[in-house]
């Protein structure tokens, strides 16, 4: 089994071993946490955001199988408006993705969702949260694009890496 150094030093293991156990692992207890939470008393979520919570959830997932070293979810600042859905590495890059979730397919794809006035926001939250890091690590944007088409049914999942770049 292949060992080795993240970018933080910390020490990793290939997706094999402990790992994809752990994966597994957290997965399940989220939905698990998720499912008691029903029970308990909450103002009600529109269904659109319902949508993008369980989008983001998915792309979370999708991202550590494919190797992403995630480090924030849902990431704000008090500085600045907006949010950055989910930041981890790939390796020795930083990402930073955005995730558009849709419950059916519209003239436009979800990853256009993302126009300049928005990449603008994320380029801006990016910037805040380097800032935090006191360093500058090699950077990209990605776009998860989602499709779940009914509640239950597997999702069509595509990851668009270096969607476009920070000025």
């Amino acid at each position: 089994m292949a060992h080795g150094r993240d970018a933080h030093g910390d020490a990793r293991r290939g997706r094999s071993g402990l790992a994809h156990v752990s994966g597994r692992l957290t997965r399940t207890a989220l939905r698990a946490l998720d499912s008691v939470a029903r029970f308990l008393p909450q103002p009600p979520m529109a269904a659109h955001l319902q949508t993008g919570r369980s989008g983001e959830e998915a792309a979370y997932f999708h991202l550590r199988q494919n190797g992403y070293t995630m480090v924030a979810r849902n990431f704000r600042s008090a500085r600045r408006r907006g949010e950055i859905d989910l930041i981890g590495w790939d390796g020795e890059t930083l990402c930073f993705v955005e995730v558009k979730t849709r419950s059916r397919r519209d003239f436009i794809p979800a990853e256009a969702a993302v126009d300049l006035e928005k990449q603008r926001e994320l380029v801006a939250m990016a910037r805040e949260y380097l800032r935090r890091l006191h360093r500058h690590p090699p950077c990209r944007f990605d776009i998860v694009s989602i499709y779940a088409e009914a509640a239950g049914r597997s999702q069509e999942i595509t990851l668009f890496k270096d969607a476009f770049v920070m000025p």
